[in-house]
């Protein structure tokens, strides 16, 4: 009888022990699944932030290159320390490079605003996909995330400053400088980050 009973319990417990396999597999497949969807989620937003960052730092550069070329030679080299004389004909092309370089293509791409501050948005698609799993789809979905970046200016002159004669400026956790429009040389110019940050929008 002992025997009988004992066979009995153990011929119960199979089941159960077998149903509560299974449980937990599906409990770690579908963790699974939940993580591989974070981390193409983060790896989308990484390469948006790159994405748009590069675009900002491209029309950044290009603000550089007009204030080098204006100071001296035109009166209204002061308005290209305001930040937003450029034309961000290279945004784009900087968006892409770094999308490509994060395995994301752009999908979309604009000048923006933020706080008065000028910038661009983009919006990228990863490449890759989120994988095989549990969830159905997911071996074909892409992963798609956006950011913004602004171009803040730094420095500032006098609101009464002659353009025409030796200016100083004052930038943002910086000493003072001296721009001599009649004496300029381009190593007179600081770092292009002292003169502007560049900042993914809050």
């Amino acid at each position: 009888m002992r025997a009988a009973g004992l066979c009995s319990d153990q011929g119960q417990t199979l089941p159960i022990y077998i149903w509560l396999t299974g449980i937990l597999l599906f409990v770690a497949f579908a963790f699974f699944a939940f993580a591989q969807a974070a981390s193409a989620r983060n790896g989308a937003q990484s390469a948006a932030d790159a994405a748009a960052l590069a675009a900002a730092q491209d029309a950044r550069d290009e603000l550089i290159d007009g204030l080098e070329l204006s100071i001296g030679k035109s009166d209204d080299w002061l308005d290209w320390l305001v930040g937003d004389k450029f034309t961000g004909a290279g945004a784009r092309g900087a968006a892409e490079g770094l999308a490509a370089d994060n395995d994301a293509t752009v999908i979309g791409f604009g000048p923006d605003e933020v706080n008065g501050y000028p910038g661009f948005w983009a919006q990228i698609e990863t490449t890759y996909t989120v994988g095989d799993s549990i969830i159905p789809g997911t071996e074909s979905k892409h992963a798609k995330a956006e950011a913004t970046a602004v171009i803040k200016p730094r420095c500032e002159a006098d609101p009464s400053a002659d353009p025409e004669k030796p200016v100083e400026l004052t930038c943002e956790g910086d000493e003072p400088f001296e721009i001599d429009p009649d004496d300029f040389e381009l190593s007179d110019l600081p770092d292009a980050s002292v003169l502007f940050s560049v900042h993914l929008a809050d």
